[in-house]
């Protein structure tokens, strides 16, 4: 019987984590359910996908990726400036915005992207576009439940 093995466009349950540098758990599926997986969909970033090529069932493997290997280097281009007038654009008119939201925005085509407030003023605010872990090597480990 031949041994089943993650393949680019295998149908997988597993269990994963990403650890910062200081051993943080950023998100982790050990602990809650697991996760199912259509390798090459876009559901998984391809260096999380490499990582686990070749794993079989119950096999487990850890990867220390840099940031060039994951989310990329963080670009200074991309703290940009909002005004209160865009920010505001589509959403009630009671809202509240504070340092630390993930706000997300449309994009010309319907696309959307998000982005961190920074900081906040009467004439606009300062947002974060940049993956909240660029610049950043992280751990990843995963553990292969099922292939289907």
């Amino acid at each position: 019987m031949t041994k089943l093995t993650v393949l680019p466009n295998s149908y997988l349950t597993l269990n994963y984590r990403l650890t910062l540098p200081n051993g943080e758990d950023y998100i982790n599926t050990f602990i809650d359910r697991p996760a199912t997986v259509m390798m090459g969909s876009g559901q998984f970033a391809p260096c999380f996908e490499k990582v686990l090529l070749g794993l079989g069932v119950g096999e487990k493997k850890n990867a220390l990726l840099s940031p060039e290997e994951s989310f990329g280097a963080r670009k200074d281009e991309l703290v940009q400036w909002v005004s209160l007038n865009a920010l505001k654009e589509g959403r009630d008119d009671d809202v509240e915005f504070h340092p630390g939201d993930v706000i997300e925005f449309n994009a010309p085509g319907g696309a959307q992207y998000a982005g961190v407030l920074q900081s906040i003023n009467e004439e606009g605010a300062w947002f974060d576009f940049n993956h909240p872990l660029a610049g950043r090597p992280v751990t990843f480990e995963a553990q292969i439940i099922a292939i289907l």
